[in-house]
């Protein structure tokens, strides 16, 4: 089955759902595995890993959707 939401998108249905749309990124992990919102994964990196890199370093294409702040706390914009 293929996932019907990239992993910067199902972040941002988790965050679009907490107060002030803001968690951390093992918060947001959790809830993209509990809601199933991206099952298939590729690598062996942690999902949580996965949405660091995906949303807040500086090579990210999708950092424009979010706002990073330390430690480890993501906002959607």
């Amino acid at each position: 089955m293929k996932n019907l939401l990239y992993l910067h998108e199902a972040v941002a249905v988790v965050l679009l759902s907490k107060p002030d749309r803001t968690a951390t990124f093992e918060e947001i992990a959790k809830e993209v595995e509990k809601r199933n919102l991206f099952p298939n994964r590729k690598g062996g990196i942690e999902l949580s890993e996965q949405i660091r890199l995906r949303t807040s370093i500086s090579s990210s294409r999708y950092k424009s959707w979010f706002y990073f702040t330390k430690p480890d706390i993501l906002k959607l914009k």
